[in-house]
């Protein structure tokens, strides 16, 4: 029987030490293949998924993660919740590198990238209805509640609140772009947000993102551009951190009995719809 878990963690390859005992597990889905196999193991006494959202040599550039493929194979080994760490620029002069953001919006800017599980692209031989999933709120409300619950002197309390603003990549915004998606609203900017979130819902899977701002955008301080180096040294950083407050949520997300029993909005997102194909 394959390895279950209720809980995963899509993230950097540093997660991998975050498990205690990992198993590797090889999953198969109608999209492809994942990113890498999961490793499932326990924290905290939970039973955890965690999955490389780039590999595990960070082969795969943001647009092309096949996020269908990493989010159906979550599910199909028991997960129900998925926390998405990722790394973000500041749009907001106020939000310096080392800045932890939970947003509660998403602005989707990416193109090119597979959007939907049921666009019946060939990757199913059933056909059946189209498929409109909810995603006005694109976050888990029990997920985020739990880590502003979770968070504390030793992590930072994160900034509650906020448009992540989701770039195509992997190229850098120009300063024209960076200051116009923060005269959109917009509160941090990132390449991996989405998808993510939205298949997610359509999975019925309670998704929660927590922004770990590595630099301002080119368009807010005007002081120099973004580099590579620059927002992985920064994300290495506050790594630990990011474990310590990881670790506490996963302590504290609620356990799931079942999807009969419920009551989160995100896994009552199919309610009521007919699906072209049977989920895992």
């Amino acid at each position: 029987m394959v390895a279950q878990a209720e809980i995963g963690i899509i993230g950097g390859s540093g997660f991998y030490t975050f498990l205690e005992s990992p198993e590797r597990v090889a999953v198969d889905t109608p999209f492809g293949a994942p990113s890498a196999d999961l490793a499932i193991g326990e924290v905290a006494g939970r039973r955890v998924a965690f999955l490389p959202r780039h590999g595990d040599d960070h082969q795969h550039p943001p647009h092309r993660v096949n996020y269908r493929a990493n989010l159906w194979a979550l599910r199909s080994v028991g997960v129900r919740q998925v926390l998405g760490p990722c790394a973000v620029g500041s749009l907001r002069l106020e939000h310096g590198p080392g800045t932890l953001v939970l947003p509660d919006q998403v602005v989707d800017r990416t193109w090119g990238r597979a959007h939907t599980l049921y666009d019946l692209d060939g990757t199913h031989d059933s056909e059946g209805p189209v498929v409109h999933v909810s995603l006005a709120d694109p976050y888990c409300p029990r997920g985020r509640q739990t880590v502003l619950d979770s968070a504390g002197a030793d992590t930072g309390i994160p900034v509650d609140g906020g448009t992540l603003v989701v770039i195509n990549g992997p190229r850098f915004s120009t300063r024209a772009e960076s200051e116009w998606h923060a005269a959109l609203g917009g509160t941090v900017v990132g390449m991996t947000g989405m998808p993510e979130a939205a298949i997610a819902r359509e999975l019925a899977l309670c998704y929660t993102t927590i922004a770990v701002i590595t630099d301002h955008d080119a368009g807010v301080d005007q002081a120099s551009a973004v580099s590579h180096a620059e927002v992985l040294k920064i994300f290495g950083a506050n790594i630990d951190r990011l474990k310590i407050l990881l670790r506490q949520v996963i302590e504290r997300l609620p356990q799931d009995e079942g999807d009969a029993d419920a009551t989160c909005q995100c896994r009552r997102a199919l309610d009521g719809l007919t699906l072209p194909f049977e989920l895992p």
